[in-house]
């Protein structure tokens, strides 16, 4: 074990920040291009755009889980986290390579169009991110010990990971995607790959009980995410339907799931956590953490067509910009607050209630945004307020959660958890993007966003305060 880490310095915690950075930053690219790329050198429209898009989802159901699940228990080239960190990163970085390479991959294997090569390529990234992105949270836990060295742990990753965050907006906004894309690939491989030579993992987890390494079966994690299920259920349907060509003049299967998933998330958010089902106050994070991300996805997708709507004036580039710097601005915002504001907002209110209230702020400035689109400064102004939001968003979410579960199946929660992001990321790229495409007054997206993000918020209130969160625990992208 090298000294740094034996001392936990704080060299040590900037290295061990690198792994989850260059998955935060890998999805940053992804963010700032993908979207981009289609519409502008592909024409593709909004409901293929939002199709591709479901491939992340896709991945992050079955990546994070089943890799939570495995990193749990294997061990092998030298650690616990590490293979998977190593194989993704380098996964990660090949993907972000062939993204503007779409239409070459295409002509070369006599293909006529791009969608079914755009969607093996956001699927390869996705799955590459969500293999990497659980183990480079749960190393972190592994390597500390709880407490405040933990919470720094935490911070420093957050810290370092929305700060390069930033560095990839600037870079599409100042240059332009393709520089950023290229960039993007050579650091996603560098912080992957070397960070690992440093950091040694203990090959017995201090929190391991015999009990704890029970089987987990897949009714129990269905069981779980009940709060989910209409997420889930509307999920497989627009895949299936959209796979299918099956076109529909009603939103009578939307509707119907939407009243579950209502039901649901109610029933959850009105039960007492001391009803005796040990995994309620799990569940109630994910309900009150699931309409965030529909609406945080919408923007993240669909802010491309925003734009073009509200400002046809501008050019390719230009608009490519206009989103650029919005990002640049969000993510800026979300990379100083956790430390400067939220961590000592948690400690003396409490990280629920603070959480609550940033996202209440985050609907607030999405219904602004639908009526100045047609204004850069003012969507750059907005960003500035939204950027509140999106820094509780990934921050103060995890530190919640990681207090209401069993700390030797964090890899596990951890997959789990990140079902109340991809499951609404789902339905954010297949059935916002049905609305948003239909509509003739783009600024929908911002009011779909807004009214889900206040859902979120009401929801937020009935979390239980757990006391080790207010004491100023640390969050995760």
């Amino acid at each position: 074990m090298l000294a740094i880490q034996k001392n936990l310095s704080s060299s040590f915690f900037a290295i061990l920040s690198l792994p989850a950075t260059a998955m935060g930053f890998a999805l940053s690219v992804q963010i700032a291009a993908m979207s981009w790329i289609l519409t502008t050198q592909f024409g593709l429209d909004i409901h293929d755009v939002g199709f591709v898009w479901a491939a992340g989802p896709l991945a992050g159901i079955l990546g994070q889980v089943i890799i939570g699940v495995i990193s749990d228990k294997v061990w092998f080239w030298g650690g616990r986290r590490r293979p998977f960190i190593l194989v993704g990163g380098v996964l990660a970085a090949l993907s972000l390579l062939a993204l503007p390479n779409i239409g070459v991959i295409s002509e070369s294997l006599g293909l006529t169009g791009v969608l079914g090569v755009a969607i093996t390529v956001a699927l390869i990234l996705d799955l590459s991110i969500n293999v990497s992105f659980n183990p480079t949270r749960s190393v972190i836990a592994d390597v500390t010990p709880d407490g405040n060295l933990r919470t720094k742990g935490y911070t420093w990753m957050q810290t370092v990971s929305g700060s390069f965050g930033v560095l990839a907006y600037a870079i599409g906004a100042v240059w332009d995607n393709f520089t950023l894309i290229y960039f993007g690939a050579v650091l996603v491989l560098a912080f992957s790959v070397l960070p690992c030579f440093f950091i040694e993992e203990p090959q017995n987890l201090e929190d391991d009980k015999e009990e704890a390494q029970a089987e987990f079966s897949f009714m129990q994690g269905m069981k779980i995410i009940q709060p989910l299920w209409g997420f889930l259920i509307y999920g497989i349907y627009a895949l299936v339907a959209r796979l299918a060509h099956m076109e529909a003049d009603h939103y009578y299967v939307e509707i119907a799931c939407f009243l579950i998933t209502v039901f649901f998330v109610a029933k959850t958010l009105l039960s007492k956590e001391e009803s005796g089902n040990e995994h309620l106050g799990f569940q109630k994070v994910l309900a009150a953490h699931s309409f965030t991300w529909v609406g945080v996805q919408s923007m993240f997708i669909y802010m491309v067509p925003f734009v073009q709507f509200n400002r046809p004036d501008l050019t390719d580039n230009a608009m490519g910009s206009v989103v650029s710097y919005s990002f640049m601005i969000l993510n800026a915002v979300a990379a100083v607050l956790p430390v400067l504001l939220l961590q000592p907002l948690s400690e003396k209110f409490g990280a629920v209630k603070t959480h609550a209230y940033c996202i209440g702020t985050m609907a607030i400035g999405y219904f602004v945004l639908s009526f100045f689109g047609s204004q850069s400064f003012a969507i750059y102004a907005l960003m500035a307020l939204l950027g509140v939001g999106w820094s509780a968003t990934i921050s103060l979410p995890f530190a919640i959660m990681s207090q209401k579960v069993d700390q030797s199946k964090m890899g596990l929660y951890m997959g789990l958890f990140n079902l109340s992001v991809v499951l609404p990321q789902l339905v954010a790229s297949l059935g916002v993007g049905k609305a948003v495409s239909a509509a003739a007054d783009k600024n929908v997206l911002f009011v779909i966003c807004a009214v889900c993000l206040a859902i979120s918020a009401v929801g937020w209130f009935a979390v239980k305060e757990e006391k080790a969160v207010i004491s100023g625990e640390g969050g995760g992208h």
